[in-house]
């Protein structure tokens, strides 16, 4: 049975080891790393099953360094857990928004870092559709990531086009939160439910006018809808 692989990514020396020390005694092999250098030689020589990357750390931040290694074809699916001390919700959004499957507050439980750990890997976003699909005068194009609203282009975040994308698909049907968060986050059982909100919100400023085909269901979700004139 192969052992799991998890590289910490921790420039604090008592915590990186206290962590090494609980997963060693859980069945876990650790590989500490204490900045994003040491950390890219860590994943150079061999891939981990998992990452608990630090938000802070000295040269270049956790957030920096989740962003690379999402965009990297050898890291892309590595899933990567986000240390820090920055409970605010903004902030948590941010971690997830540079690629982290999971966000763990400081201080946390021994048990609670290994509960997320183990759950982390199951909780892939699914993929989304790459075609190209045309509703009311929006138009997303998945395999470029281009979106338009008559003939104009528009500039979404990552995470609002990939909302836009799952809404677009599926248009006129009433998605519930939990749903959005399962379809376009994937299973993350950890993450807030008002983080939907939160990226509706800037998916409707981003989209200007056309803002207003993303509906509000009243004490049920959210919706796009092809029946509403933005215009008017």
């Amino acid at each position: 049975m192969k052992i799991p692989r998890v590289l910490v990514v921790e420039d604090e020396k008592a915590i990186a080891e206290l962590i090494s020390v609980n997963l060693r005694h859980h069945g876990m092999l650790a590989v500490l790393a204490e900045d994003g250098e040491a950390a890219q030689a860590a994943i150079d020589d061999v891939l981990p099953d998992v990452i608990l990357l630090d938000w802070m750390l000295p040269g270049q931040s956790g957030l920096v360094l989740a962003k690379r290694w999402r965009l990297d074809p050898r890291t892309k699916l590595t899933p990567i857990l986000m240390l820090t001390a920055r409970g605010d919700e903004p902030d948590k959004i941010a971690g997830l928004d540079a690629g982290a499957d999971d966000y763990i507050t400081k201080p946390f439980s021994t048990q609670e870092l290994l509960a997320r750990i183990r759950a982390v890997p199951r909780r892939r976003a699914p993929e989304q559709a790459s075609d190209v699909v045309r509703i009311g005068g929006l138009q997303l194009d998945g395999s470029t990531h281009r979106v338009s609203y008559q003939d104009t282009p528009l500039r979404l975040g990552p995470t609002e086009f990939k909302l836009l994308n799952y809404f677009m698909h599926h248009a006129e049907r009433v998605h519930s939160r939990s749903q959005l968060l399962d379809r376009v986050w994937g299973d993350h059982v950890f993450i807030e439910e008002r983080t939907v909100d939160v990226h509706v919100k800037r998916l409707r400023e981003a989209l200007g006018t056309a803002g207003a085909m993303v509906e509000t269901v009243r004490g049920v979700g959210y919706r796009l809808t092809a029946s509403v004139t933005p215009d008017a």
